[in-house]
Parts: structure tokens; C-alpha cells; sequence
């Protein structure tokens, strides 16, 4: 089944003010600090991915270790990713926005500005 932007938002501020706080209770660069420390998680973990990347498998001497360590760590990050989605869509709802608007309009900005007719309506 399919996400979208407003059941993550329900379910994310609801989950933070029954569990931790409510949503005002930390400014938007408190938020943004701690996506953005979510976000440097990912990069870690990116960097780690990059030492046994297969197009390094000759100078690595591949194996299937190194496919199984690969797996893991996109396991991993997929789960950091989650968390800096998570995180930005509670910057928007400390902000008043919505995480869908707020894609939206920077998608359809840059699709305007690089001359692809691709839109999200």
C-alpha cells in the first residue's frame, strides 16, 4: 500500500506529541538540525558503501561478503533516509506547510527552470 504526505503527517505529529512533545516545542532549527544530522547518518553510511561498491571489485577483490555487507548497509540506509523524511516533515508542520506542497513547488520550480514539462500536479 501507498504512502502519502498526509497520512506520514497524522501519524508523525500525532506519534511526537503523545510520545516526546508537541511539535512547537522545539523551533524549526531544531528540527533542521536533527535532519539534518539524520541526513549526515546517511552519508556515512554512503561513504561506506562507496569503499566495496562493485565497480571497485578489482581493486577489492570482490566477493559475496562484500554483496552481503552492501545489503546491509542499504538496509541501513534506507532507514536513515525514512528518518530524514520523517524529520523534514515535521520542519514542515513547525512551519505551517505541507511536506506535499512543499515538494510540489520546488519540483515544479526546477522542472520550470531546466524547461522539463514534467509537473506535479
Amino acid at each position: 500500500m501507498d504512502l502519502s504526505f498526509d497520512q506520514l503527517r497524522a501519524a508523525n505529529v500525532e506519534r511526537c506529541e503523545t510520545a516526546f512533545h508537541s511539535v512547537d516545542a522545539w523551533e524549526p532549527w531544531s528540527w533542521s538540525n536533527a535532519m539534518a544530522g539524520e541526513c549526515g547518518e546517511a552519508c556515512n553510511l554512503t561513504k561506506k558503501m562507496q569503499r566495496i561498491w562493485p565497480a571497485n571489485q578489482y581493486i577489492l577483490n570482490w566477493n559475496k561478503t562484500e554483496d552481503q555487507r552492501l545489503e546491509e548497509l542499504a538496509e541501513r540506509l534506507a532507514g536513515e533516509i525514512a528518518d530524514v523524511v520523517i524529520y523534514a516533515d515535521l520542519l514542515a508542520a513547525r512551519i505551517g506547510k505541507s511536506l506535499a506542497d512543499c515538494v510540489r513547488q520546488k519540483f515544479n520550480e526546477k522542472s520550470e527552470e531546466i524547461g522539463s514539462p514534467i509537473r506535479l500536479p
